[in-house]
């Protein structure tokens, strides 16, 4: 049998994105379903992860806590980051435009081969400076920093240490300790 090529492959853009009911993500035109919704731990953890952002980032004015929030990389590409942190000011509505400079993604079975390739890839290459992997299983957080060559080095893999990310001027000490509880 011959290899599938990708001619033969369907390929869409953010304006089919936009008209697909339920939760999708999109890259490289390639769609993938965000199906089944996550279950109550990854909903618990990405609720912790979302309450230690924010109140660490009350006095800081540069910064933003968000949850799964759409960020159009390309029209080819729309990812939607369980937990982020931007550190610009974002004048669309609609979708980030701008690379985070923090992503948590929560694991799940349905999500684990393409967080810890395909978007760990793409973080990278968008300059996304820490990138946190979250397995609620192993209650494990692998957390990445991209050095000065842009590639994402391995600072650590964590269960109930805290690190410190500084982001634009902003520190976050945050406790991963306080997301398994």
């Amino acid at each position: 049998m011959a290899a599938l090529k990708d001619e033969y492959l369907p390929h869409y853009t953010y304006d089919d994105y936009i008209q697909w009911e339920g939760d999708w993500e999109l890259i490289y035109g390639i769609p993938y379903a965000m199906a089944p919704a996550p279950v109550v731990k990854h909903q618990r953890i990405s609720q912790r992860i979302a309450y230690l952002l924010e109140s660490q980032l009350l006095e800081c004015t540069g910064c933003t806590a968000l949850v799964a929030t759409d960020w159009k990389i390309a029209e080819e590409t729309v990812v939607c980051p369980d937990n982020l942190v931007i550190c610009h000011e974002e004048r669309n509505e609609k979708y980030l435009t701008q690379a985070p400079q923090l992503i948590f993604e929560i694991l799940s079975k349905s999500t684990a081969l393409k967080d810890q390739g395909l978007k760990f890839e793409l973080y990278e290459r968008e300059g996304v400076r820490n990138y946190v992997i979250i397995d609620p299983q192993s209650e494990v957080a692998k957390i990445y920093t991209i050095n000065s060559e842009g590639r994402y080095k391995k600072v650590a893999d964590v269960t109930e240490e805290t690190i410190d990310f500084t982001l634009n001027g902003c520190k976050i000490i945050f406790d991963f300790a306080a997301i398994w509880k």
